[in-house]
């Protein structure tokens, strides 16, 4: 065991331990969800330390053996090393301090093992690791790294997702079907200029995404508690900004107004809302396979779904469209999470945001739960849906959906006293018509062409 202390006192801590008495508290008062901090968050954090440690040592700040130990312990954090030691709570009081302190005592103790062998020794967790920064300007700087970090795999799956579906809608191009609106049947639409209008959703939500980029990489570093940059020299704000966007790899830039950047959170509901565009793209997407594949027999049946497992312990044969379903409570979680997002955006006061911590949570959540489902969408529905284009014939020949092109030619009265008989007598539209007498069978054959009826809106349209 070793010993700790704090303004509050002395904490007995495991030999193990490389983090210190503010971490062991925080880990006391926030048994909250038992779900850790974000590793991304996490190495985002560490990666501030190591530009700000190496910064500090270049300038005489530091003793330069004490910043290559920093810089050094940072790098094992960073590459994924001690992620026991981060044993704060994701939802934590104090705008994200214990995250902060906890990534501070790790390097310190760690920097400290590197030089002394011990964990205990002359680097300090606050007079050389948090050297020139605070909690509100490291912690909102890492979760916007973070949040670049996740964002660009998750435009990469919606790109996969959109070809997948752009592939569907050149292959179903000459499948004719009932078009529906408000559930009914309305005019003949090819299966291929829905998965058209699928692609086109996605492909809007990864350009939503790739460009909201912009807005994450201003950043408040070196603004320390309100943004006004007390206790940080000039040069180290200067510097330590290019170093971190050297090795975050991102364009980032030090805000104009640091002020407005520590207190104002409205950059993370801005992608917040973006996640949940495509949120609700997605489960719109699921919603219409959904009912497009059910049946088998009593149901649409105009595609078929791949197998991914048996549907039920009771009833023999189902097979249940569980893809669909499990991007339907994929895009219901990141509506809520959008929600508490907002929310705690919201309710900041004056010159910070408290409430931080629950925006970092529900953000890099939603960003990686949506890369997976996006994958997993693509993988294992879309990319197998097969057309049922027998059935599609079948709905289309029995259907009204024809009688809107017969308007020009015979009226509306008449065209709907056709939609009204035939549907009265179970005859086709055409078998009406030609009863009543309204059109001879050439006129007819023109004018009922599904084929040219679908052409309004053509599918096979590559976008890019």
């Amino acid at each position: 065991m070793r010993v700790d202390k704090d303004l509050l006192g002395e904490v007995v801590l495991p030999d193990e331990a490389y983090y210190g008495a503010h971490t062991a508290r925080a880990q006391e008062n926030f048994g909250l969800t038992g779900i850790k901090v974000n590793p991304r968050l996490i190495a985002a954090v560490a990666l501030i330390k190591k530009a700000a440690a190496e910064v500090n040592g270049e300038l005489g700040y530091l003793p330069p053996d004490i910043a290559e130990a920093i810089a050094l312990a940072a790098d094992e954090v960073i590459a994924g090393k001690w992620s026991d030691q981060f044993i704060v709570d994701a939802l934590q009081g104090g705008a994200g301090t214990s995250t902060n302190m906890n990534v501070n005592e790790v390097l310190a103790a760690r920097a400290n093992e590197l030089l002394y062998g011990s964990k205990t020794g002359l680097v300090h967790s606050l007079d050389h690791v948090n050297r020139f920064q605070s909690t509100n300007d490291v912690y909102p700087t890492a979760l916007r790294i973070a949040a670049v970090w996740l964002l660009e795999p998750l435009s990469e799956e919606c790109a996969k997702l959109q070809e997948s579906l752009q592939e569907k809608e050149a292959q179903f191009a000459g499948v004719i079907k009932v078009g529906r609106t408000e559930m009914q049947d309305a005019l003949p639409i090819t299966l291929g200029q829905e998965f058209s209008a699928y692609a086109q959703a996605i492909s809007r939500d990864r350009w939503r995404l790739y460009k909201v980029e912009e807005r994450l990489r201003q950043t408040n570093l070196g603004g320390t508690a309100i943004g006004t940059g007390l206790n940080a020299e000039k040069k180290y704000i200067y510097l330590v900004n290019e170093r971190v966007r050297k090795y975050a790899n991102i364009g980032l830039a030090r805000a104009e107004n640091m002020i407005d950047v520590t207190q104002n959170a409205d950059v993370f509901v801005e992608v917040s809302g973006l996640l949940k565009a495509l949120a609700v793209n997605l489960s719109k997407l699921a919603n219409d396979l959904r009912l497009m594949s059910s049946g088998p027999r009593a149901g649409f049946g105009e595609i078929v779904l791949p197998e991914r497992q048996a549907g039920s312990s009771i009833m023999p044969g189902k097979v249940n469209p569980v893809i669909p379903e499990a991007a339907n409570q994929v895009a219901f979680h990141v509506i809520a999470a959008d929600m508490a997002v907002t929310l705690a955006a919201q309710s900041g006061q004056l010159e910070l945001n408290a409430f931080l911590p629950l925006i970092a949570h529900h953000l890099l959540g939603s960003i990686e739960v949506l890369t997976n489902c996006v994958r997993m969408f693509s993988d294992y529905c879309v990319k197998g849906i097969v057309a049922a284009e027998g059935r599609c014939a079948e709905l289309v020949e029995y259907s009204l959906i024809e009688v809107t092109a017969l308007v020009p030619h015979i009226g509306y009265d008449k065209a709907t006293q056709v939609a009204r008989m035939a549907h009265k007598n179970g005859q086709t539209v055409r078998q009406t018509v030609l009863e009543l007498g309204f059109l001879n069978a050439d006129d007819l054959n023109a004018v009922l062409d599904v084929h040219e009826l679908t052409k309004a809106g053509i599918a096979g349209k590559k976008r890019k």
